[in-house]
């Protein structure tokens, strides 16, 4: 039996399985955790569509697994978390009745103040926003698929701050603070996996969240030339991408959904999340907040 712990890695995870009869999705499948993931679960036969900003990298990212694993069921179709033109695009171009596994891998952090091109605070735009309107499009295809799961790729850093100031999320221009908005977007993947269980469970739907772990060989801090060199600098200290990608990959294959539902794990295991977190009257503010941003702009994209 395989021993779950920090070293785990994701082609461990995925050995001997046959996932030949699911549909993933993985955000920023092109680099880092991303790409581990997408790739692993390529190799275990599942159908991958790698959801990726860049078309020059997502397309690369597809033609190396396909080299890895010239059997393999992978495609790229872009996606930009920060733009919900792109995210409505992307959900009408998916060509699929039934969703298996949505993985909301991708990430940013930002040093300095940048927008959404529908104007929210980027970590957040991306990380939450962009996640929570993508699922929310495509729950019907989620629902129709006899055991969906939704894995939520989060943080430790999810404990800072301790709560969730609703009047200063997202931050704005002169609020900005790095870590206050990555900590905010952190603390929101996790709430969304909670309210996702409360909200869909008996539909069907399992969904969790998870901090991959202390590594830094991912594209997170692309917008930064200053984050850059401190992950590289860190780098021997951390996991490989293939260790970062084990515990998103158990989650999204742990066969017992009771297994994963409703929990926050890390290395592979359960872990504690904290106590703002786990509160479901938080989670459900949050929701409600989110719902209203992405009914109200879908409505200004389509009319």
């Amino acid at each position: 039996m395989l021993a779950l712990n920090a070293k785990t890695s994701a082609d461990q995870i995925i050995a001997s399985l046959d996932l030949s009869d699911k549909l993933a999705i993985v955000t920023g499948a092109n680099t880092g955790i991303g790409f581990e993931t997408a790739r692993s679960l390529a190799a275990a036969g599942a159908h991958v569509i790698f959801a990726c900003r860049s078309a020059t990298t997502g397309h690369a990212a597809v033609l190396k697994t396909r080299q890895l694993h010239p059997n393999c069921q992978v495609e790229f179709l872009p996606l930009d978390l920060a733009s919900a033109s792109s995210i409505i695009a992307f959900t009408e171009k998916l060509d699929a009745e039934n969703i298996d596994i949505l993985i909301c891998n991708a990430g940013l952090i930002s040093t300095d103040f940048q927008p959404t091109h529908e104007g929210l605070e980027q970590t957040v735009g991306v990380c939450h926003f962009g996640h929570f309107l993508l699922t929310k499009l495509l729950m019907p295809r989620l629902l129709n698929a006899l055991e969906s799961r939704v894995v939520m790729v989060s943080s430790e850093s999810h404990r800072s701050p301790k709560t969730l100031d609703f009047n200063r999320f997202p931050l704005t221009r002169d609020t900005f603070r790095t870590w206050t908005a990555y900590g905010q977007a952190k603390l929101a993947n996790v709430l969304m996996a909670n309210e996702l269980q409360r909200r869909y469970a008996k539909q069907g739907l399992s969904a969790c969240s998870l901090h991959p772990g202390t590594l830094v060989t991912t594209d997170i801090g692309r917008g930064s030339a200053f984050m850059r060199i401190l992950m590289k600098l860190i780098s021997p200290l951390t996991k490989n991408t293939n260790q970062g990608a084990a515990t998103t990959v158990y989650c999204a294959v742990e066969r017992n959904p009771k297994k994963i539902a409703g929990l926050y794990f890390s290395h592979c295991q359960p872990a504690t999340m904290s106590a703002q977190a786990a509160d479901e009257k938080v989670a459900t503010r949050l929701w409600d907040l989110s719902e209203e941003w992405a009914q109200s702009t879908i409505k200004a994209i389509r009319g």
